[in-house]
């Protein structure tokens, strides 16, 4: 089974806008650099940035709870870490992610913006080489497009892939065919894989990302058509290389541990 690349993203802030790009550099053991590198903690969460660990995605700013993050259109720096939020089209807040001023100028504008939805103080958080994914392992997250366009068969509906916040999109597959990845190995030139796991989808992909608003009920319809909650699987980069659009994913029929 193969597979061409048609989208690679991040997500610097967790939540917020993804970031289109054209390649990325990966890492054995490591996420796509900057994805999910910051959260908004939504309330005393007891993360520890000299000792970061996983924490369930309830503890942040998120769209399951907050769909009013998908009207704000963000960007991101990575050489600066400046960090600029818009709203309605106009410049709303900005500031430089590694500087506590500039920090402290966007969590000030949260407090107002999101008042109602804050369970304290908002805060800035991250830590070294960490990344605030809704699973423990460093991982990259990969959607079938031919699965999203059965689902819109099914549903007779319009679905915007980028509901699904995938780290990489790829096509060339049969709907669902990424879930027989499970256990084996996954190339890309000089880039190699292994597919641990299959993504459950949560609340958040029934929020329209262009409008902020629910519209659609992804998980009820996946579990009534399929017998699942599923779509998308995780990818944990055991060699390193460069990923970019137009690469082909190819698997292995090679069973692996995956402890």
């Amino acid at each position: 089974m193969a597979a061409e690349i048609t989208g690679i993203y991040r997500y610097p802030v967790k939540g917020f806008s993804p970031e289109a790009m054209l390649s990325v550099d990966l890492l054995p053991g490591a996420p796509i650099p900057f994805d999910r590198a910051y959260a908004i903690e939504n309330g005393p969460s007891g993360f520890d940035p000299a000792a970061p660990s996983y924490l369930p995605k309830i503890r942040f700013l998120m769209l399951m709870r907050n769909e009013r993050i998908a009207r704000l259109k963000t960007t991101f720096d990575p050489l600066t870490t400046l960090w600029r939020i818009e709203e309605d089209s106009a410049v709303a807040v900005e500031g430089r992610l590694n500087d506590a001023g500039g920090r402290a100028v966007i969590e000030a504008w949260i407090a107002r913006h999101f008042e109602a939805e804050l369970r304290g103080a908002p805060k800035i958080l991250s830590g070294d080489g960490h990344s605030f994914s809704d699973v423990a392992r460093k991982v990259l997250h990969v959607v079938n497009l031919a699965s999203i366009r059965d689902l819109e068969r099914q549903t007779s509906q319009t679905i915007d892939p980028l509901r699904f916040r995938a780290n990489v999109y790829i096509d060339g597959l049969a709907p669902w065919d990424e879930f027989g990845w499970i256990g084996k190995s996954v190339v890309s030139g000089d880039v190699g894989f292994k597919a641990v796991k299959r993504t459950v989808r949560c609340a958040a992909t029934n929020v329209d990302p262009i409008a902020g608003e629910r519209d659609l009920d992804i998980p009820k319809d996946l579990m009534r058509l399929y017998g699942h909650a599923d779509c998308g699987i995780y990818l944990e980069v055991t060699s390193g290389g460069r990923l970019s659009i137009g690469d082909r994913l190819d698997v292995r029929q090679i069973a692996l541990d995956l402890g």
